[in-house]
């Protein structure tokens, strides 16, 4: 089995189309669709459906691209550490970090680490509401990812670095009952407007839990991906959110905006980094793991993150 068949099928598949993957691959459409079809005699299977909108992968095709994900992956990861030999740790590391979570908080610091402690190392980091980063690890199109949640997930193996307590963020002159900590209970935001994450993101999923159990139905006015939008509508008045403080704090806005904990209940979050089950791991990406976990556990210790626990 010829590697460059693999990388370029997954092409195919990536770009939807076997003219742009051609033009990508800087090679005549004609000869990338004879690969193709090597391929499909090769596995006596139909790899792709062809239309007017594109290629699209069969049931066999899905499969042979997961596999394809993987053995292209580990061949990389070959050619560094054999050709690196002894010397420095070298290679590429993808970390995923979940948008609204203590990992988008962590990125910078550990960009800064591996730059001081593994030079050689050339992280690429990615924050995304699009995708599901615990298929992207499965494929090996991720190393490893910071998310929401302790699984189980099956292909992922999960190992919990910290709980995260959520907190309210709202408008700077909006008042609400406090208790002797100044938290603010469930039942006297349920009529307040809300600007929240979509249904799939774990924040949205702990938040409506915490209205479900509490038989309370929450007034969320609107969905809000980005950050830099929720800053602005939350100053503006426009309503108030339910965050993990570790990205509350990066948008709250003294004289504007405030953050409050909640209690009764308290919302917590396990937050986890997870990484391939089957897929081995390189030196690089053990070594860039290792200072996350570090990172992670020490950040959610110290007495500058409220509402973190660490594990362990």
């Amino acid at each position: 089995m010829d590697i460059r068949r693999l990388q370029a099928f997954i092409k195919i598949i990536d770009l939807g189309s076997i003219s742009r993957a051609a033009d990508l691959l800087n090679i005549a459409q004609p000869a990338l669709s004879q690969q193709l079809a090597t391929l499909e005699n090769a596995f006596k299977q139909k790899l792709v459906i062809r239309s007017k909108s594109g290629v699209t992968p069969t049931t066999a095709g899905a499969e042979l691209y997961r596999h394809a994900q993987t053995l292209t992956k580990q061949f990389d990861r070959a050619m560094v550490e054999i050709t690196q030999g002894s010397g420095p740790l070298v290679g590429k590391v993808s970390v995923g970090l979940s948008p609204y979570s203590a990992g988008s908080t962590l990125s910078v610091k550990l960009l800064q680490l591996v730059r001081e402690r593994l030079p050689n190392i050339t992280l690429h980091l990615t924050e995304s509401f699009d995708d599901i980063y615990s298929e992207l690890i499965m494929t090996g199109r991720l190393d490893m990812a910071v998310i929401h949640g302790a699984g189980p997930i099956k292909g992922v193996i999960f190992t919990p670095l910290m709980k995260e307590e959520f907190f309210l963020l709202a408008p700077h002159d909006l008042e609400f009952p406090q208790n002797e900590k100044g938290a603010v209970q469930l039942a006297d935001i349920a009529d307040i407007p809300l600007l929240l994450p979509p249904k799939h993101n774990f924040v949205r999923k702990s938040v409506d839990m915490a209205f479900i159990r509490k038989q309370l139905e929450p007034r969320i006015v609107a969905e809000i991906e980005a950050l830099i939008t929720l800053q602005g509508a939350i100053e503006q008045g426009i309503g108030s959110t339910i965050l993990p403080w570790s990205v509350a704090s990066r948008i709250v806005v003294p004289g504007k905006s405030r953050i409050f904990p909640l209690h009764n209940p308290v919302i917590q979050e396990d937050v986890s980094l997870c990484i391939p089950e089957i897929i081995p791991e390189t030196e690089a990406s053990v070594a860039v793991r290792d200072l996350l976990i570090d990172l992670a556990k020490t950040m959610a210790a110290s007495h500058n993150w409220p509402g973190a626990q660490p594990f362990g």
